[in-house]
């Protein structure tokens, strides 16, 4: 079976679809084969990524490395166990159908608390949770003293996440590799930067996920979103985009590559 990879938090604009595109596209580009899902099922941005990314091949004549993009299915009512929640049957048919022909099934969930997202978290080999860095985005992993920035106790998503846990050792599955994400990062060494940094690892030792920076704050991703493009796209469509800054991101997106430490992934982009 392929190794799933949820990318997961319960508050919208973390970068979560930013995140999981590149992934995914990073992991396609080094010749792996990966599927894709989105639980979102509203908005869909991760969906919608990829399919500006086919639009933009077909109009172009280029043939980008692609994560391979499935919707959910519709339930055959007649293959629903009684007792079977029809939201499971749609997720895990999806992610069988999928894990049967890829190395890697990358799930992003919705910025909210739903059944599919409990579901995904549950079958996570590696979880990644993209976070603003802000103690507004860290409040969804734990509650922290306003004067003392003592960390006063796990919030809701980090109970999920220990729900998830639970679930995947009652059922004698490995434990899940849980990162955490640290994006927007400023570029000056600001005080409440540190406090978040400081918070992020004292509570990595409590509740034992690794901490990691991600993407800084740069324009360059709402413009590649349109045309579907990552930044490792760039340099092969002979883009006039490789400024500093963009070589700075695509480093970014190397350390992340590496932390990550995927079953059989080098980092070679």
């Amino acid at each position: 079976m392929a190794h799933i990879i949820v990318v997961g938090n319960e508050k919208g604009g973390s970068g979560k679809s930013t995140t999981s595109m590149h992934v995914a596209t990073a992991l396609a580009r080094m010749g792996h084969k990966v599927g894709a899902l989105d639980l979102d099922l509203r908005q869909q941005s991760f969906g919608r990524y990829i399919e500006n990314r086919l639009s933009f091949m077909e109009s172009s004549g280029l043939d980008l490395p692609t994560p391979e993009w499935r919707l959910l299915p519709d339930p055959d009512p007649e293959a629903i166990a009684p007792g079977e929640n029809v939201q499971d049957h749609r997720l895990t048919s999806a992610v069988a159908e999928l894990g049967d022909r890829a190395d890697f099934v990358l799930i992003d969930c919705p910025g909210s608390h739903t059944r599919l997202s409990q579901v995904a978290h549950s079958l996570a080999d590696t979880l990644i949770t993209p976070l603003n860095d802000s103690f507004v985005d860290f409040d969804l992993l734990a509650r922290v003293d306003g004067n003392t920035n003592k960390i006063l106790g796990p919030s809701v998503y980090s109970e999920m996440v220990w729900n998830a846990r639970q679930l995947r050792a009652r059922a004698g599955m490995p434990p899940i590799d849980w990162i955490v994400v640290r994006n927007r990062l400023g570029s000056q060494q600001m005080r409440n930067k540190k406090r978040v940094g400081d918070a992020v690892e004292n509570l990595a030792k409590r509740i034992g996920f690794r901490a990691c920076p991600g993407f800084s704050e740069r324009v360059i991703f709402r413009e590649l979103f349109p045309r579907g493009l990552t930044l490792l796209d760039l340099k092969d469509l002979g883009v006039g985009g490789l400024n500093l800054s963009n070589v700075a991101a695509r480093q970014e997106l190397r350390d992340l590559l590496r932390t990550l430490n995927l079953p059989g992934v080098g980092v070679d982009f």
